[in-house]
């Protein structure tokens, strides 16, 4: 059975810093395209961030430069590290991958506020 399971979310000034934890199971992260997505309220989920299995990674226009998205293999786990966090940043953030049309997962999502 997969799960996802996200952590680390919070309350935080702007221009502070948070780092998200997805905790996998019954899947491999380095063997997986690993994603970052968020969520502002009324917003549509939007993607933020992935890293292949190569290690290659991809972000989003509007977080480029402030977010940094990581694994670590041994405790199969993906991190997004969030630096200069903006109000616009507010939103529920969910790890998840794709391994075929049929195997799609989605952790339970974490939320993150930033405010003023």
């Amino acid at each position: 059975q997969v799960r996802l399971v996200e952590s680390g979310g919070g309350l935080v000034q702007a221009g502070g810093s948070l780092r998200l934890s997805c905790v996998a199971s019954g899947l491999l992260v380095t063997s997986n395209t690993m994603k970052w997505s968020y969520q502002a309220p009324g917003k549509q989920r939007e993607l933020a961030a992935l890293i292949t299995p190569d290690g290659d990674t991809n972000y989003a226009d509007s977080v480029k430069g402030r977010f940094t998205i990581s694994r670590d293999n041994a405790k199969n786990t993906v991190y997004l590290e969030m630096n200069n966090l903006k109000l616009d940043d507010t939103g529920v953030y969910y790890c998840h991958t794709k391994m075929d049309i049929l195997r799609v997962y989605w952790g339970q999502g974490t939320r993150v506020t930033v405010s003023s």
